[in-house]
């Protein structure tokens, strides 16, 4: 089976490659192609792959080409994880926005719009491509903003492109854990969309567990949400919210550390991945030595700003270990070998959720078999929690819309509907800050 991974050239691609490693029976991955438009990032991921590779037996063939139509041919499955505009526009989504006095964050607010605006346009060429080269592959979105992404790209792949995200997974996990339960028994009652989303109950063996835990301030206040949130607010809202969510109810706080900050996430992560990237030029580097040390210092670094506002101190260890690929992994072993699970992933509403129309992607539980993943069916969410999924998917649209028709006008409309940005006027010279740091978005009129 082949598996196409675009973004190949990324830095978390070895987390991939080793779930694939650990993966055994029929239908698994045989052979990996890797595609980036960066050569040098190629190689780097290339020689970790290949340490990774030589202490597994069996291990599926990797090969890496630039050539994005030769990587898409004959593909089983499509993992998409670029980044346009790669580091270096994060960090300027950052900048721009915060100059304004608003949110740069890659997936939340005005830093979400603008590289929703800059990636549509591939993500929607990169779909065409799929359904001409490839029509019976199945696409796993992991591209930022993932929901809005994997919608745009829905709109020519249907069904068959998944959107993951491994943010309700650790949520999951953490609350499962500290009720003392097993993870990977519990079911969890999430909806929203992605980055935007809330755990309502915790069922263990049958029962909800979460009222048992919003009712015991110690224990609630003991994990990272408890931490970050805090204990009265979550016992306010009766759920617990994702993590990103953060930005939304502390937005002030968040807007201010991050400008206080000595370096953004997008510029930190920047220049540590920069010096990976360089260190590997060394043909005598150890090269998954040198990834693990850097992953390592990304992943214990992870919405620093947020938990200092917060005053929730370091990230335990239990949470440093990312989930995504397991996911990814999950997802695969489901639909090709017909493994029937349970995952939470961005998918087409189809009357799930009542507010919204058919085609609009959330996240929401799945069940998930050879014909793919198939929303189950959830309560509907408070009217505050409404009316933010309403707003935020109102948001996607117009950045969907400007996408599609290059009207600047819509572009400053998506960016001043969204809550998180609070006047018509920032709106307008936020478009014109991206813009001007942006070559991306210069087919905006």
């Amino acid at each position: 089976m082949k598996l196409t991974i675009l973004g190949g050239g990324g830095f978390r691609v070895p987390l991939v490659y080793g779930a694939l490693l650990g993966d055994r029976g029929e239908g698994r991955v045989t052979e990996v192609v890797l595609h980036d438009l960066d050569a040098g990032r190629l190689s780097a991921v290339t020689r970790v792959l290949a340490e990774q590779a030589a202490q597994a037996v069996d291990a599926p063939t990797v090969t890496a080409t630039t050539d994005l139509d030769e990587a898409l041919r004959g593909a089983d499955f499509v993992f998409s994880a670029i980044r346009v505009g790669g580091l270096e526009g994060r960090a300027n989504d950052e900048r721009v926005a915060l100059a304004e006095g608003v949110l740069g964050q890659e997936t939340v607010g005005a830093g979400g719009i603008a590289y929703g605006l800059r990636t549509v346009p591939v993500a929607v060429d990169i779909a065409q491509r799929v359904a001409r080269l490839a029509p019976d592959a199945w696409v796993i979105n992991f591209t930022n903003p993932a929901g809005l992404v994997t919608e745009a790209m829905s709109r020519h792949l249907g069904d068959r492109v998944i959107g993951i995200c491994d943010s309700p997974v650790g949520l999951g996990r953490r609350i499962a854990r500290v009720l003392g339960g097993n993870p990977r028994e519990a079911w969890i009652d999430y909806v929203g969309l992605n980055h935007l989303g809330w755990v309502r109950g915790l069922h263990i063996a049958g029962r909800d567990e979460l009222p048992r835990l919003l009712a015991d301030p110690d224990l609630l206040g003991s994990f990272e949400e408890g931490k970050l949130f805090g204990v009265d607010w979550l016992q306010s809202l009766g759920a617990i919210p994702n993590e990103y969510l953060h930005y939304y109810y502390f937005n002030r706080e968040a807007v201010r550390a991050y400008q206080q900050a000595e370096k953004t996430r997008g510029a930190f992560l920047r220049d540590q991945q920069a010096h990976f990237y360089e260190e590997m030029r060394d043909p005598d580097a150890h090269a998954l030595a040198a990834w693990d040390r850097t992953r390592a210092e990304r992943e214990a670094t992870y919405m620093a700003e947020n938990r200092e506002t917060a005053g929730a101190g370091e990230r335990d260890a239990d949470d440093l270990s990312g989930g995504y690929e397991k996911v990814a992994l999950a997802l695969m072993r489901a639909i090709a070998r017909d493994e029937r699970t349970t995952l939470i992933l961005n998918v087409r509403n189809q009357g799930t959720l009542s507010v919204l129309d058919t085609d609009a992607v959330i996240e929401v539980p799945c069940l998930v078999d050879a014909n793919g993943a198939h929303p189950v069916s959830v309560a509907p969410l408070p009217d505050h929690a409404t009316g933010l999924v309403c707003a935020v998917k109102a948001v996607e649209r117009e950045v969907l819309s400007a996408a599609e028709s290059g009207s600047r006008t819509t572009a400053v409309k998506a960016f001043a509907l969204h809550p998180l940005v609070d006047s018509v006027n920032v709106a307008r010279r936020l478009v014109e800050g991206y813009k001007a740091a942006h070559p991306g978005l210069a087919y905006l009129k």
